[in-house]
């Protein structure tokens, strides 16, 4: 029950960023995570926005107010992914323990053959993601929603054309892990 809850409030929350999108402007900037300004990236533009003036903090109290306006969110590049960068809104994607977080993918980025080790859900704010599962390919444009269930080998990435904006996830960290013929 709990995690159908907390799957609900997840949900919820990333589609109140997608009404949150779009009303940034395209040319919005935000500061990455060495603090200097990108121009055009998803990372910038397509932050979202909010009136409360409170900055991301993690927090293990459900009760507490989280905010996070665009100018706010600190950027970091996930170590070996090829410019994949993410922005924690709780916890840390790239540490231990539960996590949620904002996710920029470069536009063409693909993803090798791999799997997670438990579900991971994914809100897509801005691009199309595509995962192909079983030879089966399915693309995820701005608004959808996918819960990528665990062990699940699979390719994904970012088409051409648009970064990709995602909202994940999970209640332990997130990992990659190539499978056979995934390098």
């Amino acid at each position: 029950m709990y995690a159908k809850a907390r799957t609900i409030t997840a949900v919820v929350a990333a589609m109140t960023s997608v009404a949150l999108l779009a009303a940034c402007s395209a040319g919005a900037e935000a500061k990455d995570g060495q603090g200097s300004k990108e121009g055009n990236s998803t990372a910038t533009a397509a932050s979202p926005t909010a009136t409360a003036s409170a900055g991301p903090a993690a927090s293990k109290d459900s009760s507490a107010f989280l905010s996070f306006p665009s100018s706010s969110l600190t950027w970091k590049e996930l170590p070996g992914s090829g410019g994949v960068k993410y922005a924690n809104v709780r916890g840390d994607l790239a540490g231990s323990g539960s996590y949620e977080a904002f996710v920029s993918f470069p536009a063409g980025k693909d993803n090798p053959m791999h799997v997670h080790s438990q579900d991971l859900p994914t809100v897509v704010l801005k691009g199309t993601f595509y995962a192909d599962i079983d030879g089966v390919r399915v693309e995820y444009p701005a608004g959808s929603y996918y819960r990528l269930p665990a062990d699940k080998p699979h390719l994904s990435g970012c088409e051409k054309g648009e970064d990709c904006l995602l909202f994940q996830y999970q209640d332990d960290h997130f990992d990659l892990v190539p499978t056979k013929g995934g390098q």
